[in-house]
């Protein structure tokens, strides 16, 4: 296996987060989610304009994978919460966490997701939200297995149609 080099991303990286984002969700997702509004939600949330608005907010951190030649291959994204029903002061949220499917397994989740912890911990978050499919089994057992327990149900839209989150959450404090 390539081995992952990992850095934060910086501005001019758009297109590959776009890119990266756009095929990961497409190829953990397109089995249940309609066609149209898949390609309608990649085409605004995935796009090389949505990631530059995140790079040149204060407030984000992108984490980006890449082999050593400079493909990308993974990336995490933390943020602000979004979810106010659940939210505590000090959270802060993994918003997306993305690995190409060759680089799963052989710890590569493990470590994006470390350096996800370490930039909360740098953010001194008090605790770490993020929402999952509820029917992204392997995801769930993941992120059990790396600390976090649900705390509640939240709604996430592709494009028009609505989707069924677990909202987890992982004490930072420990």
């Amino acid at each position: 296996m390539t081995p992952i080099v990992w850095r934060s991303a910086q501005p001019g990286d758009e297109e590959s987060l776009s890119l990266l984002g756009q095929a990961t969700f497409l190829a953990t997702f397109a089995f249940d989610h309609p066609g149209p509004a898949l390609i309608r939600f990649l085409k605004e949330l995935h796009s090389p304009e949505f990631y530059a608005a995140k790079l040149a907010d204060p407030d984000v951190d992108i984490i980006i994978g890449e082999t050593p030649l400079g493909a990308p291959v993974a990336y995490a994204m933390l943020c602000p919460p979004e979810h106010s029903d659940f939210q505590r002061d000090g959270d802060w949220e993994l918003k997306r966490i993305y690995l190409l499917g060759p680089w799963q397994g052989g710890g590569n989740g493990a470590a994006l997701l470390q350096h996800a912890i370490d930039i909360a911990h740098k953010r001194q978050a008090r605790r770490l939200l993020l929402a999952v499919y509820e029917n992204n089994d392997r995801a769930i057992g993941f992120y059990r297995k790396h600390g976090f327990a649900k705390i509640g149900d939240t709604i996430f839209m592709v494009d028009d149609v609505e989707f069924s989150d677990m909202l987890l959450a992982r004490d930072m404090t420990m």
